[in-house]
């Protein structure tokens, strides 16, 4: 099943779950700001993507620029600080199977669906 990582105060997720319903197919949102993904979860989905963990952070963050930016982290850290600042994901990630992407721009979600 299709899967979206939807924060809906974000305009660009909103945009992004709006472009799934139009699309006729079936998904489950995951509120991540809520339902906090694992470890394992993010992993996977950073697997999905083919990227670095650094490279779903959300660095324009305060979050980020307060704790984190300039420092030599290794991927686990980053995971970490995904985890306990969920607001440093990048969003909306939508994932089908082994294949991700992160909606924006929101034309990208399509190349998920096929």
């Amino acid at each position: 099943m299709i899967k979206i990582y939807h924060n809906p105060r974000c305009q660009k997720s909103r945009e992004g779950l709006g472009f799934l319903e139009q699309s006729g197919n079936e998904y489950e949102v995951i509120k991540y700001l809520d339902n906090i993904p694992t470890k394992d979860e993010l992993r996977h989905i950073i697997d999905c993507l083919g990227i670095k963990p650094e490279n779903l952070v959300r660095k324009n963050e305060a979050i980020w620029k307060e704790n984190f930016r300039g420092r030599l982290l290794s991927d686990e850290e980053i995971l970490e600080a995904m985890i306990k600042n969920p607001k440093l994901i990048e969003r909306p990630i939508v994932v089908n199977g082994n294949k991700a992407v992160i909606g924006r721009p929101m034309d990208k979600i399509e190349t998920v669906l096929e």
